[in-house]
């Protein structure tokens, strides 16, 4: 199998398929060498180290995600805009635990690929504030807190809630309260 029709973007496909079967945080190039039935030797002249792999698998993460969100979102408003958009980062951490973990990683900001895939985002995000009318004085921080009452519901969800009933009823009525918020926005001071 040498050689095995190795590219950097097939490794990067492999790499993200074996962090959602073992976790981000477990690929390793050898992990990768055996997936593919090759030496880590074979890997190399498509990647330069594990951090490359892991960095390429987060760009990979983050394209997808704002790709389903964008498709999720596309021709809504307000809160039919806010519950598809925190319903599409919800379902990818569901279906894609380990490249969900990966969209975590700090990226440099002098790649290209990973700055263009992660200021997607937050794009995102804006365009949901819109129809709430938000000062743009407060956007920062309306978008702070989508994406930190998100991630930190999805986070304890993957972590295992203590208490798991009432789940649905719980991501529901959160959604309900950052609509009721984003509606009636402090005015600052």
């Amino acid at each position: 199998m040498a050689g095995a029709g190795l590219t950097a973007e097939r490794l990067t496909r492999a790499a993200a398929e074996l962090a959602d079967e073992i976790g981000f945080e477990k690929v390793t190039v050898s992990a990768l060498a055996r997936r593919f039935g090759v030496r880590e030797p074979s890997l190399y002249s498509h990647i330069r180290n594990v951090q490359d792999l892991r960095t390429r698998v987060a760009t990979l993460a983050l394209t997808e995600l704002a790709d389903g969100v964008a498709a999720a979102m596309l021709g809504r408003a307000g809160k039919d805009a806010l519950v598809a958009f925190a319903n599409a980062y919800r379902d990818y951490a569901r279906a894609h635990p380990g490249r969900y973990s990966a969209t975590r990683t700090r990226l440099d900001p002098e790649s290209e690929a990973a700055a263009a895939a992660a200021s997607r985002h937050p794009e995102l995000t804006r365009a949901i504030l819109r129809a709430y009318d938000l000062p743009e004085s407060e956007q920062t921080h309306a978008l702070r807190l989508l994406h930190s009452t998100i991630y930190g519901f999805v986070s304890l969800e993957a972590d295992g809630f203590a208490h798991a009933r009432g789940l649905e009823e719980s991501w529901a009525r959160g959604l309900d309260a950052l609509d009721a918020l984003l509606r009636n926005w402090p005015s600052a001071g």
